[in-house]
């Protein structure tokens, strides 16, 4: 269980930044989660930002929005370093589907986190083929709290950490959600991979 960490500095120069990372699997409920704790901030008259790289418009172009089509607002960036110009005199950052942004992500979290603010992402932190993806794992290593929420996994209905692509295409990115893929247990994940 996730608890908050206490945000409630009176002024900035008391304000100590951090980092938290939300990971897990496709359909594990990581967007979700952000989006709750980014309201929870609003609702405590913080000033929040959000933000999503450019290449994902799977719900809408500009909104983070959720499986279960909770949607927040957001400014889609092609690049992490936009982030810092954009981030302004905010509280709190979100960033969604980190794994689409380069390494240079991982500068951009600390120089916030650094400066003062709290840094929430959110993404996958393991590819199609069960390999890291790039950069969550440096990500989760600089963090001060990570929560990894796990999916269902659609063929025996155990808790699922896996994504599991249903074409046989070997991109690395492939925008797509319940046509393009499943989550799945260690189990029915390696049973399915083999064939």
């Amino acid at each position: 269980m996730f608890i908050e960490p206490f945000i409630g500095a009176k002024n900035k120069k008391d304000k100590k930044g951090h980092i938290e990372v939300i990971c897990g699997s496709m359909f594990s409920g990581k967007t979700e989660e952000l989006i709750r704790r980014l309201n929870r901030a609003l609702i405590a008259k913080q000033k929040v930002e959000i933000f999503k790289p450019s290449i994902d418009t799977r719900y809408h172009d500009l909104d983070v929005v959720s499986h279960n089509e909770n949607a927040i607002r957001s400014t889609p960036v092609n690049f992490a370093d936009d982030i810092i110009l954009l981030a302004g005199d905010c509280d709190v950052v979100g960033i969604d589907e980190v794994q689409f942004f380069d390494n240079q992500i991982i500068n951009v979290a600390n120089t916030l986190a650094n400066s003062g603010k709290r840094v929430i992402l959110a993404g996958l932190d393991m590819d199609f083929e069960g390999k890291a993806f790039e950069p969550m794992p440096q990500l989760l290593a600089i963090a001060e709290y990570v929560t990894k929420v796990h999916a269902i996994c659609m063929k025996c209905g155990d808790l699922a950490s896996y994504s599991f692509r249903l074409s046989d295409t070997k991109e690395k990115v492939v925008l797509g959600e319940k046509e393009s893929y499943e989550a799945r247990c260690r189990k029915c994940y390696y049973e399915d991979k083999k064939t």
